[in-house]
């Protein structure tokens, strides 16, 4: 079943701008868990003084950054994934991406989606995960769904959604993090459409929903075009 997208509510969320900008790679990282025997997500609320997307709730994530395409991983993406971004990127550029995911997470979370490692095999600007004597954990990711922000907005992404479970995580409960998002927490699946949510991450969630259902999911890919939001589904 194909999941509807709120237009409308997308417009709210970032109103138009007239801002001319090409939108710049990022990745996000969607972790579940289940309590109790209920799916659970994890959220994060943006700060109310960001200026794009303040006092939403979304997911761990953010740019793709020029250390992401060198630093080091204990395993790689799932062979099926990787090929499915290399469709979209170059495999370095589809890696890179990954890394993104799992670097926010930390960043934004304190959760590692890692492998324990030496300290000497963690390079340079990943220095946390250094500290932590931990490697990315590619292998725990899926690839589920890209979205691009539409033109005219004060921020634009070509943003890359990734999944994993909480087992992967070096340990399960958030901290603090960097201050981006003022409050984290595990959120029941069935009780998210009850907080102040994007558009995108409305729909999103649906299609988290789901795969943890065991539905066998063609990738959503939400963009804009000629003026109208459109969703492609791509094998």
């Amino acid at each position: 079943m194909s999941q509807p997208f709120d237009a409308d509510q997308d417009l709210k969320d970032a109103p138009r701008t007239g801002v001319r900008q090409r939108p710049r790679d990022a990745a996000t990282l969607i972790l579940t868990r289940v309590r109790n025997g209920s799916p659970e997500v994890l959220m994060g609320r943006r700060a109310k003084d960001h200026v794009f997307m303040a006092s939403k709730w979304v997911f761990p994530g953010g740019r793709v950054e020029r250390t992401d395409h060198t630093a080091a991983s204990a395993t790689e993406l799932p062979p099926a994934h990787a090929a499915r971004l290399a469709r979209e990127v170059t495999l370095r550029r589809a890696r890179a991406l990954a890394l993104a995911a799992v670097r926010e997470t930390f960043e934004e979370a304190g959760l590692l989606l890692a492998e324990p490692a030496p300290p000497a095999s963690v390079a340079g600007p990943w220095r946390e995960f250094r500290a932590a004597g931990a490697l990315p954990d590619l292998a725990a990711l899926s690839y589920i769904a890209r979205a691009i922000t539409p033109p005219g907005r004060t921020r634009r992404f070509d943003a890359r959604f990734f999944m994993a479970d909480a087992s992967a995580l070096l340990h399960p409960e958030p901290t603090a993090g960097s201050g981006e998002l003022d409050e984290i927490a595990w959120l029941p699946l069935d009780e998210t459409r009850a907080v102040d949510l994007p558009a995108i991450t409305r729909f999103v969630l649906a299609e988290v929903a789901e795969r943890l259902a065991g539905m066998d999911r063609p990738l959503p890919f939400v963009r804009m075009i000629r003026g109208r939001h459109v969703v492609e589904h791509q094998d």
